[in-house]
């Protein structure tokens, strides 16, 4: 089962959360004043995830076990 994104209201902002194929917290956006909104930034996360580079900027690098 894939990750799910849930859109959520508190008061009268709008925001979403995505969550693991186990319900653990992925990410959990701003708060926005409208839900097309949430809805463009929900877009907006699946394509820069789908064509994201990750960026290594920690201290010590990692070697591949």
């Amino acid at each position: 089962m894939a990750g799910r994104f849930e859109v959520l209201q508190d008061g009268t902002d709008y925001y979403f959360r995505l969550t693991a194929a186990d319900g653990s917290l992925v990410a959990e956006s701003p708060k926005f004043n409208h839900l097309k909104a949430v809805v463009d930034g929900i877009n907006a996360v699946r394509e820069n995830a789908a064509t994201g580079i990750v960026v290594d900027h920690s201290s010590k690098s990692r070697t591949a076990a």
